[in-house]
């Protein structure tokens, strides 16, 4: 008897299965950090997905994406309860759920047309268009806890520069796969199997060691940043009833960083440093230009603004020197649920915290971009360089990050991401969200300086190695002498090429299936012919 090759393991094996790939991703992520164990449960999904039927591969996706999201994201209901984590565990887990429907079926008919080694294949790009969904879906999307931005260790790291996320994602799905296949190998050719396993694990240490991709000076330029970590009085939901105080431990650490630092080319606060408007409020503009004079440079605050009117916009204001009136950023993608609220009188019926989030929170049209001087730290050869702002969540969005470096990218620039984590208290967010920071520096060849209002902060290089970071909820400051780079990477130049490709990969592997398909079904028909109505007579006579 000839075994069926798209049969997979029975309904239970899968879902244990999938529960141990969700569980092995969800601990590659910073908390525990064991980057590894994310391509052990890639082929642990994988061999739970294998030739499954779309409801078959439906529920052991979400099996293996509760698993993955549940505890990768369990700093969302912190402060806020069990219900908003879950909810958002689960609509993250819907889409891996989708994703295993999709590939499953897709394998069992590349496999029956004998395209083995396309069944295979097709893993990364469903891990990379799954991704994509997420990452813009609904609201905008929710791009946390990647499959990429678990690799800031990893020698697949590297591959940001040539792909960006998508092509880091895609790496960890094809190890993964990879190290499926050698698995199923063992029954039949042990030696082959293992020689697989350890070229696939080779493979992916060598990847470490790619400099391509990069692009930009070989010698960069330097600037004097500082970064004031200012703490909160405590960790939680009371931060907007704390601006006052958290304002003034944002300006009391700088007036202790004037005690060390005596000039610098940019100081940079933190998201909500100070959450009561400066342009408004006299107190609060007061109380910042005292930072000001401490220290002769140019300050980047984090701000909210009562502007436009009914609305709140979250601000990165740039104050230059002897300058009254500050240019800004306004932050492009407000984070639903987060700082505002869709259809609130909907969502109280679940939560009535959603009423302490504010209302109306305006998006931001501009990209990061200011055009700074290196008067002060080189005041006899001063030369021109960009700050690129994004604010808190919006690091994890591959094209807000993209479009300020590519937008003047002549111009030596250094990434600043400004974050608020008061609200997600001793978690692993924090972590997660500096990971990120470390894999945009690779991916596009710029120093990120990434500052909290509570840590972690610290200042990350080009190549993803970091030096001075703080500690959760502590006040700290912080400077050094910062590369400036030009130019963009391969990354910067192909954009969305990955996923597009990917999808592109997904959509001809159906089409190429489908037509392997009838032509096996015509070719069934040719060597077995059904017999006609004249044979048959002839059969019974």
């Amino acid at each position: 008897m000839r075994l069926d090759p798209t049969a997979g393991p029975i309904l239970p094996a899968r879902l244990l299965l999938a529960l141990a790939g969700g569980g092995a991703i969800a601990l590659a992520f910073p908390g525990t950090n064991w980057w590894y164990s994310a391509w052990l449960g890639c082929a642990l999904v994988a061999a739970a997905g294998w030739c499954a039927r779309w409801r078959t591969g439906l529920l052991t996706g979400l099996v293996g994406g509760l698993a993955y999201f549940i505890p990768s994201l369990s700093w969302s209901g912190v402060y806020v309860g069990k219900v908003p984590w879950f909810a958002l565990a689960t609509l993250e887990a819907l889409y891996v759920a989708v994703m295993v429907a999709v590939v499953g079926p897709l394998q069992r008919r590349l496999v029956a047309a004998r395209w083995g080694w396309a069944a295979y294949g097709i893993v990364p790009l469903g891990w990379v268009v799954g991704e994509w969904a997420r990452s813009t879906t609904p609201f905008g999307g929710f791009p946390w806890v990647r499959l990429a931005f678990s690799q800031a260790d990893s020698p697949l790291r590297t591959l940001a520069s040539l792909g960006g996320a998508p092509l880091v994602t895609a790496g960890v799905a094809t190890v993964g796969v990879l190290l499926y296949a050698a698995a199923v190998a063992l029954r039949r050719r042990p030696g082959a199997a293992v020689l697989g396993i350890v070229a696939t694990l080779a493979a992916a240490y060598l990847v470490g060691g790619l400099k391509v991709g990069l692009g930009g000076d070989a010698a960069p330029r330097m600037a004097e940043i500082a970064l004031v970590q200012g703490n909160v009085p405590k960790p939680g939901l009371d931060f907007n009833a704390e601006r006052r105080a958290v304002l003034d431990n944002h300006v009391r650490e700088t007036q202790k960083l004037a005690t060390y630092l005596s000039r610098a080319d940019l100081i940079v606060w933190p998201e909500n440093s100070s959450d009561i408007d400066p342009l408004r409020n006299l107190d609060a503009a007061a109380a910042i230009n005292r930072a000001r004079a401490a220290i002769p440079a140019t300050f980047l605050i984090g701000a909210i603004l009562e502007e436009p009117a009914p609305f709140v916009s979250n601000a990165s204001l740039l104050y230059r020197p002897g300058e009254v009136d500050p240019e800004r950023y306004i932050k492009q993608h407000p984070v639903p649920f987060a700082e505002y609220v869709p259809a609130k009188s909907f969502f109280r019926h679940f939560n009535s915290n959603v009423d302490l989030v504010r209302d109306g929170m305006a998006k931001g049209t501009q990209t990061g971009y200011f055009e700074l001087s290196t008067d002060y730290s080189s005041p006899g050869q001063p030369y021109t360089f960009a700050a690129l702002p994004t604010i808190c969540f919006e690091v994890a969005y591959d094209g807000l990050v993209r479009t300020s470096v590519t937008h003047r990218p002549d111009v030596p620039s250094v990434l600043i991401v400004q974050t608020n984590n008061a609200t997600f208290g001793y978690t692993a967010e924090s972590e997660q969200q500096f990971a990120i920071s470390r894999l945009r520096a690779i991916e596009h060849n710029r120093s990120v300086v990434h500052v909290s209002t509570v840590g972690v902060s610290g200042f990350i290089n080009a190549d993803g190695t970091y030096a001075n970071k703080s500690s959760l909820f502590t006040a700290y400051t912080a400077s050094s002498n910062v590369e400036l780079r030009s130019g963009i990477t391969v990354a910067d130049r192909i954009g969305r090429a990955p996923e597009y490709v990917s999808l592109g990969g997904l959509l001809l592997a159906w089409a190429g299936g489908a037509w392997a398909g009838r032509r096996r079904s015509r070719r069934d028909n040719d060597e077995h012919p059904t017999p006609t109505s004249k044979s048959k007579e002839t059969a019974s006579a």
